[in-house]
């Protein structure tokens, strides 16, 4: 069960931030999917474009519940690599503000629907290009996925080894998420506000290994200037100090402590009865014998217990949480995170709501398509076709 909003939060009956934005998204899965579905929560029109069934074979097919269902989106079915499909895709092109693509770097081209053939029939267009390492360069044909990209762009070596010093496999999709998504979508409105002002469009050649370096700037920046080399260990937040590292609880559950701040690390020290290392944070002789401390300390009690007592007291002291947990926890519950979707044939489930600042937070309940629904008819004549030319389309099974 969600939560209604607090009553203090405020309401608003502000139109969504991108109504009115239509965005043809070609991708299927990853960061371009990742952005599209962003865009959707803001309110943009986003029109899914799919192979037809026969050549559905060279998309992953995600589940039905990734990326949210592909709520709130409509769906076309065309075959780019005929002539006929692609002058579809051009007639719906003319009538959209973004596109998003993921093909590796020359395929639109070669397909002839690349920025230039659709700036053509738009020149306002905004046209996204996600790939893994850029559009030019050595390595841009390379295939990679989320785990290359937080490894070229250093995320990796930074982060605290396993045992054997393994580089860690991260828990979340950071470079697919941040570093291609979020970018592709910072990108694209920053495009849209300048295209506002000059009516012109604009090329974005996302590369999300790019994207992990501004993740690392911090460290990047720090090595350019200093020539220290980061790792792990290095800094505060990789793990040189006691103040910022995760326990172990007397249930076998972790807490995270993040008391960066030295009032909040003389509140932890105090609470945690090792008050005589208050004056020691960042004494690197001390730390081993701090993290002891503090490891035996929280191994008397369980997780909820430090947390009940720490958390309200000003020590950046969390959970850390399973999945499973924290889809019920009171605070995320209360501000309503977690919607409810109804699939026609999956039958009703919980999804992720829309949670980003800017978007519809109020809504907690969604219906999700099945994809073998199109919008394909509506969409083409909408752009411009008439109705025999729709029907032709299908029987030639250049649209379905």
């Amino acid at each position: 069960m969600t939560a209604p909003a607090p009553a203090s939060a405020p309401e608003t009956a502000a139109p969504a931030a991108l109504a009115g934005i239509t965005v043809l998204d070609l991708s299927s899965v990853g960061p371009a999917a990742r952005a599209g579905r962003m865009l959707a929560d803001y309110g943009a029109t986003v029109v899914k474009v799919a192979p037809v069934p026969r050549n559905a074979g060279v998309q992953i097919q995600p589940p039905f519940y990734a990326y949210s269902g592909h709520r709130d989106m409509q769906r076309v079915q065309i075959d780019l690599k005929a002539n006929d499909g692609r002058a579809a895709f051009l007639a719906l092109a003319a009538h959209a503000d973004v596109i998003i693509e993921s093909f590796r770097p020359g395929v639109v081209s070669r397909l002839g629907i690349d920025y230039e053939a659709v700036r053509a029939v738009n020149p306002g267009i905004v046209y996204c290009s996600t790939s893994g390492y850029g559009q030019t360069g050595p390595a841009a044909q390379w295939a990679g996925h989320d785990i290359n990209y937080l490894a070229v762009g250093g995320y990796l070596d930074c982060s605290e080894r396993a045992p054997g010093d393994k580089p860690p496999l991260p828990g979340a999709t950071v470079a697919d998420s941040a570093g291609g998504g979020m970018q592709a979508v910072m990108g694209i409105l920053a495009a849209l506000v300048g295209r506002a002002t000059t009516g012109v469009g604009a090329y974005l050649d996302v590369a999300i290994a790019e994207g992990v370096l501004v993740l690392m700037g911090l460290y990047i920046d720090e090595y350019l200037a200093t020539g220290t080399e980061p790792g792990p260990g290095h800094y505060i937040l990789t793990g040189r100090y006691a103040c910022y590292d995760t326990y172990r609880c007397a249930d076998g559950k972790w807490v995270a402590v993040g008391a960066i701040e030295a009032n909040f690390y003389r509140n932890l020290c105090r609470l945690l009865g090792c008050d005589q290392w208050a004056d020691h944070q960042t004494d690197d002789a001390a730390q081993d014998a701090i993290r002891t401390d503090f490891a035996n300390v929280f191994a008397t009690r369980s997780r909820d217990d430090w947390v009940a007592e720490l958390a309200p007291a000003d020590t950046c002291v969390s959970a850390v949480y399973t999945v499973a947990e924290l889809v019920e926890d009171p605070h995320l519950a209360a501000r309503g995170v977690i919607a409810e979707a109804t699939h026609e044939s999956a039958g009703t489930f919980r999804q992720l709501g829309t949670v980003l600042a800017g978007t519809d937070t109020s809504r907690t309940a969604f219906a999700v398509r099945d994809t073998s629904h199109t919008d394909t008819d509506e969409l083409l004549v909408a752009a411009g076709l008439d109705v025999a030319a729709v029907a032709a389309l299908h029987e030639g099974g250049v649209v379905a």
